[in-house]
């Protein structure tokens, strides 16, 4: 997936609008594809770091110091 992002990233950049006239014709949203490619950066990270970070913190609320 994470591959995917980047090459529609790409994709995007080389040009993906089109004008008719007065008019622009968008095909791609450059920040949504962006905002995944994020995501799956991170989850890729996680997993090629075996895992080893935690995806949650536990709090311990049992009052001792």
């Amino acid at each position: 997936m994470l591959d995917f992002y980047m090459r529609a990233e790409a994709f995007v950049l080389q040009g993906q609008s089109i004008r008719y006239g007065d008019r622009l014709l968008t095909h791609a949203d450059l920040a949504e594809i962006r905002k995944g490619r994020q995501e799956w950066q991170i989850i890729v990270g996680q997993q090629s770091d075996g895992g080893r970070r935690p995806r949650f913190a536990v709090a311990d609320f049992g009052g001792r110091t």
